[in-house]
């Protein structure tokens, strides 16, 4: 039976909290309420806790300005999030919650937007892909210190591999600054359900990551001010051209393998040592490439072997200023032999 003697209950229509102090039958219980007993349909009560919490909820909100969100605010109108430090832009889920069969809280869905908390307008291009297809997208754009609503998924598509892509640019176009800018972000389902129990935990609305600071310059003209650089020419040094740069440095690559079977063609001659410094200088150049094409994450292929290149590129990454953190986690497609690192943005 749904409730035993002595549990806490609350009448639907009424909303008037008491306990059950004895068992009917398999439809009625009795209740009490204020001391007084009357029996009662169980389809015509609950338990208490939903309720309660909700109610908590709507005091707190209260006794705060409420967040303003763009889906529901008049577009002729906008009104600006009330909070205009400058801390770059983010990605939002905000979950939401129902009860399963044995009235425990779960999460059913998860609302995505994106926060603009910097002083720029944007438009935008969002895709969300699951299982590699393309499940949603749209184009819009942001206004300065605005908050905007995406779309809604459910929440058990966090094991479906989701990929959200965005691609920025900046509304009002400006010399220095790129032409456009994209991210992206790929979820990890045990790290994204650790964020929302530790959410709770905390109290906090939403789960945010944040998806860049500060939209980036050109990265052949960083600055308007040129620099004479003749002088330097006339006493014999080389100079190149800083905007032919790209154009000598190989397009990057996502994933590299670094077996050196896939290196060099015969290497039955080398030796261990001289083997691992082909495996690393080929490494330097992949990664140097990723950085300066700016990927958000990059997979090095080091297979399992001894562990000894493994080590070495693990070293190496911890001195990198560009990463953010790597991890080595079993993958379908490599299974452990495989690093993937995912840089600051």
């Amino acid at each position: 039976m749904k409730y035993q003697i002595g549990d806490d209950i609350i009448i639907l229509h009424s909303h008037e909290e008491g306990k059950v102090v004895d068992l009917i039958n398999e439809k009625m219980v009795m209740i009490e309420i204020r001391g007084v007993k009357f029996p009662a349909y169980m389809d015509q009560i609950d338990f208490p806790y939903f309720y309660r919490f909700t109610k908590k909820k709507l005091v707190e909100e209260k006794k705060t300005a409420p967040k303003i969100y763009i889906d529901n605010i008049p577009k002729e109108k906008p009104k600006p999030n009330q909070y205009k430090t400058e801390d770059g832009v983010w990605i939002c889920f905000i979950p939401k919650f129902s009860l399963d069969d044995f009235n425990d809280e779960v999460v059913e869905s998860l609302k995505v937007y994106i926060i603009n908390k910097t002083d720029k307008a944007y438009t935008f291009t969002y895709n969300q892909e699951l299982l590699g297809n393309v499940a949603f997208e749209i184009q819009n754009e942001i206004a300065p210190f605005h908050d905007f609503y995406v779309h809604d998924f459910l929440f058990e598509q966090i094991n479906d591999s989701p990929n959200f892509f965005i691609e920025f640019a900046l509304k009002t176009p400006e010399k220095l600054k790129a032409d456009y800018y994209e991210v992206n972000y790929k979820p990890k389902p045990k790290q994204f359900f650790k964020s929302i129990e530790a959410m709770k935990e905390k109290n906090e609305p939403s789960i945010q990551f944040k998806l860049f600071d500060i939209f980036p310059y050109k990265s052949n003209d960083i600055k308007e001010d040129k620099f004479d650089i003749s002088k330097l020419s006339n006493a014999g040094f080389k100079v190149y051209d800083i905007a032919k740069t790209k154009q000598n440095l190989p397009p990057a690559r996502s994933v590299i393998d670094l077996h050196i079977e896939k290196l060099v063609d015969d290497f039955s001659r080398k030796t261990n040592f001289e083997i691992l410094t082909i495996q690393i200088n080929e490494f330097e150049k992949w990664y140097e490439a990723a950085v300066h094409h700016h990927l958000t994450s990059f997979i090095v292929i080091h297979g399992v072997g001894k562990g000894k290149l493994k080590e070495e590129v693990h070293s190496l990454l911890k001195s990198k200023k560009e990463v953010d953190y790597f991890i080595n986690q079993y993958d379908p497609r490599f299974g452990y032999g495989a690093t993937e690192i995912f840089f600051k943005q």
